[in-house]
């Protein structure tokens, strides 16, 4: 620390000062390797929820004769779930810890997704999904929490884009495998590989480190909890970046909940063709969250990536309506993509270094705002002609996301060494 209060990090740069987890890692770099791997397993459980069975989603309309809002509801539960289980998860593990929060949701996820293999009904199905969402929650946001407990700044925001741009083979690689499992072994099979990949996370975590120390819990009841989000939602920035991540995600899951019905009912992909073009497509995801860090102030990344956004949209919305070419449609999707990956590298980033003194409730109101927007607007793509219907929730919520693109313009650059 110099005479000014500049704390200084190890790495040379200004900032806060690092936990004593952070230096054990940069010393550590095997384990450093561990987390981050780890740490895209966890966000990739939260990706695979809902990406890996889209693919199944036209034939579970056929299977249980349901349907497509119906069967989209089963999208719905899930991100209810995902929502819940983070407001409840996240208060709880900044008083005990995260391991024991990681341990016992991916439990209820493997317990949810065996017993949904058994479903007769589409109503029995949709909730076992809102207990696969609470139980992938507890992996979802601690992949944002864990970052957050050993690092701030420049130091957070590589970790962060690392973690996404890596885990940008999650939504890539979940319906490729969703597509050929469902091709295989129909939407059981969906959830038979889920369950599998879960057991395989919670197999290796006794070898993860508790990254929040006992000094650093929060101690007494419900009403510190209540405290705590008070405080993080009075936080102006904080509460910014949380609502630009927020409709970008409510955007993504409108793609993800369409993309089946257009791509497969109207341009004939098989569910193998739909997860290999899907694939392909989060990759340019992942190649916006990498570029993000390119930028000073970080902010900037953000912004550049919402005007990318608006003319995808805009193109996609015209060719949804008057230009029924799988071509066009692809084009301006991998706009849309790639000015996601830029949105939520630093949405994320900003959020939760405004609110990493208590990690955990910041990572839920983070989590939360995505899962909120994208529960409401996955039924809605669905509603009526499946095209018309997609290019109007676009349309909608690129307006939400340039305003409060503007709004996090407008505050003072946080990150910009």
């Amino acid at each position: 620390m110099d005479s000014s209060g500049q704390t200084y990090s190890t790495d040379g740069t200004t900032g806060p000062s690092q936990s004593p987890m952070s230096v054990k890692l940069q010393k550590d770099g095997r384990y450093y390797i561990f987390l981050v791997v780890y740490l895209v397993l966890l966000s990739a459980l939260g990706s695979f929820v809902n990406d890996m069975y889209t693919p199944a989603l036209p034939s579970m309309c056929r299977s249980f004769g349901c349907s497509i809002p119906l069967a989209q509801m089963g999208m719905t539960m899930g991100m209810i779930g995902l929502a819940l289980g983070q407001l409840i998860l996240g208060p709880v593990s900044d008083r005990y810890g995260r391991k024991p929060v990681l341990v016992g949701a991916l439990i209820l996820f493997i317990v949810s997704a065996v017993v949904s293999v058994f479903s007769t009904s589409i109503h029995i199905f949709n909730l076992c999904r809102l207990f696969q969402g609470i139980g992938a929650s507890g992996g979802y946001f601690l992949a944002r929490t864990i970052p957050a407990d050993v690092y701030s700044g420049r130091n957070l925001a590589r970790l962060m884009a690392l973690v996404g741009a890596i885990n940008g083979v999650a939504p890539a690689s979940a319906p490729v495998v969703g597509g050929f499992t469902a091709d295989a072994w129909g939407w059981k099979g969906v959830f038979i590989v889920l369950a599998i990949f879960a057991g395989a996370v919670l197999a290796v975590s006794p070898m993860l480190k508790e990254s929040l120390a006992p000094s650093r819990r929060v101690t007494g009841g419900i009403r510190r909890s209540i405290e705590g989000y008070k405080s993080l939602i009075l936080n102006k920035p904080f509460i910014i970046h949380v609502c630009f991540k927020g409709t970008a995600l409510g955007l993504l899951f409108a793609y993800i909940s369409s993309s089946p019905f257009i791509l497969q009912n109207h341009y004939g992909l098989t569910q193998t063709g739909y997860g290999l073009l899907i694939g392909f497509n989060a990759l340019f995801m992942a190649a916006g969250s990498m570029i993000a860090l390119k930028f000073k102030p970080l902010k900037k990344a953000a912004f550049i990536g919402s005007l990318i956004l608006a003319g995808g949209v805009a193109g996609e919305a015209v060719a949804l309506y008057c230009i029924h070419s799988l071509v066009i449609y692809e084009i301006f999707t991998v706009m849309i993509v790639f000015a996601l990956g830029l949105i939520f590298a630093t949405a994320n980033t900003l959020a939760m270094n405004e609110g990493r003194d208590r990690a955990g409730e910041a990572s839920s109101v983070l989590g939360i705002s995505g899962y909120v927007v994208g529960a409401i607007v996955s039924p809605l793509v669905g509603l009526g002609d499946v095209l018309h219907s997609t290019a109007n929730t676009y349309i909608a919520l690129a307006v939400v996301i340039i305003i409060f693109s503007l709004a996090s313009r407008s505050l003072a650059p946080d990150l910009d060494k």
